[in-house]
């Protein structure tokens, strides 16, 4: 008994782990390193193409419980993810390279996955199929998806921001902080004077973008704006966004008083690399060198990876898929990740959980892990499947999407962890029964 996964991704290799659990085989295709997205550099698995976070840790934060539930499963990314961790205040960060390399040896070393190297181009709906190619599907493949469901799919367009050498941030002109005192203070903090921003402002909306080709009304989603798209929302925009000053007292003040801030993140194990905090961009790269400059503390920084933006390709999922991550109209046929419609990396990797869960209980002939929207990880496929949506949007990890409370409370930080931990004791429940009863 085969099963074959496309894309060595996240919620790629979170399918493959957990069909083997299963003791169900897996040839686990991966075009890298014949062929490569725009996006991706490395022939590792996992690769992380935007930012380093995997956003909040506590669970009382709507990612920081998925994280917690994914635990649940033993999860490929949450076990590559604790190997790999760098400090980032009340963040979970990690080393995206030490990230890949460690999910890529869990993945090789498995003796139930064979990795193929090799790129798809047809889907055959009478063998087991996990498509997990992400939003950067190829060309050729994606094409076939596109006749597999008889839709000339969704798009959208994502981008990623730069990464800057640490030595070469003048120190004297920036603090070291976490927004609100939580965890360690592990971000840099970049202040700007009111005249410092107007400046900046000024050169970021009037700065030169790389023409988006092919694609007109393209839309962006919004958890992922270039930060040029968003400051022409208007004037303060990025006040309340990226650049909210609030929360972050500048021990050289010892005053939150700062007009902006612009933070940046530890990007690796080391230290040695930082990414600027929510600045993904479309800009050309000699723009974004002379604009993000006259950021305080960045005039001479090198820039290691300038931001890019790209095509990022999703399903109509509520006309295409069930609530298993299953099609509707072929139901050897299962999509995990992005491509679905969730969004962000551990909305990815927590789908190709339950796809490779699903797709195991299908071979085996037993009750399918049932979504429950008392949790975040059934919250996200009951959503995406849920065909009363009309107009389709990729989405995050939030607790609108999950059942609220039988009884109120006012305090929405105790509210959210009640939440999380009805939330944990629920899949804990639901995966000891079905190990107890052998469903």
């Amino acid at each position: 008994m085969t099963v074959r996964v496309i894309g060595a991704g996240l919620a790629g290799c979170e399918a493959a782990w957990q069909l083997t659990k299963f003791g169900i085989s897996v040839e686990l295709f991966e075009m890298k390193p014949k062929k490569y997205s725009p996006a991706h550099k490395s022939e590792d698995f996992c690769e992380l193409v935007c930012s380093n976070s995997l956003k909040a840790e506590r669970i009382e934060n709507a990612c920081g419980l998925l994280k917690a539930e994914m635990r649940l499963f033993d999860s490929v990314m949450m076990r590559s993810a604790d190997k790999s961790k760098v400090a980032a205040g009340g963040a979970f960060a990690v080393d995206r390279e030490l990230f890949s390399k460690t999910a890529t040896k869990l993945i090789r070393e498995n003796p139930l996955i064979t990795v193929i190297n090799e790129e798809v181009t047809k889907i055959d709906t009478a063998v087991p199929t996990i498509i997990a190619t992400g939003p950067l599907t190829s060309t050729e493949l994606a094409d076939e998806i596109s006749r597999l469901t008889k839709s000339s799919g969704l798009y959208f367009f994502d981008a990623a921001a730069p990464i800057v050498a640490k030595d070469s941030i003048d120190m004297d002109k920036v603090f070291y902080g976490s927004r609100y005192g939580r965890g360690t203070d592990d971000y840099i903090n970049c202040p700007m004077t009111k005249d410092e921003y107007d400046a900046f402002y000024n050169e970021l909306v009037n700065a030169q973008t790389v023409p988006l080709k092919d694609f007109e009304g393209a839309e962006v989603f919004e958890g992922c704006m270039p930060v040029e798209v968003m400051a022409k929302r208007g004037e303060k925009t990025l006040l309340f966004g990226p650049l909210k000053p609030v929360g972050l007292v500048n021990p050289k003040t010892e005053k939150d008083d700062s007009y902006a801030v612009v933070q940046l993140r530890q990007d690796n194990r080391e230290g040695t690399l930082y990414n600027i905090v929510g600045f993904q961009t479309n800009l050309k790269w000699g723009e974004q060198k002379r604009v993000f400059s006259m950021i305080p503390g960045l005039s001479n920084a090198e820039f290691v990876r300038y931001g890019i933006m790209h095509r990022n390709t999703y399903l109509n999922s509520p006309r295409l898929l069930n609530k298993y991550y299953q099609m509707r109209e072929y139901p050897n046929i299962f999509f995990a990740g992005q491509i679905t419609g969730v969004e962000g990396y551990v909305e990815s990797a927590s789908s190709g959980i339950l796809a490779g869960y699903n797709m195991a209980k299908m071979l085996l002939n037993k009750q399918f892990f049932e979504p429950d929207r008392k949790t975040m990880v059934g919250s996200l496929p009951l959503y995406i499947s849920d065909e009363s949506i009309k107009k389709f949007q990729p989405m995050n990890a939030n607790f609108g999407i999950i059942e609220p409370l039988d009884y109120r409370i006012k305090n929405k930080q105790e509210r959210y962890l009640k939440i999380a931990e009805r939330a944990i004791e629920t899949v804990k429940n639901a995966l000891q029964e079905r190990n107890e009863n052998g469903l």
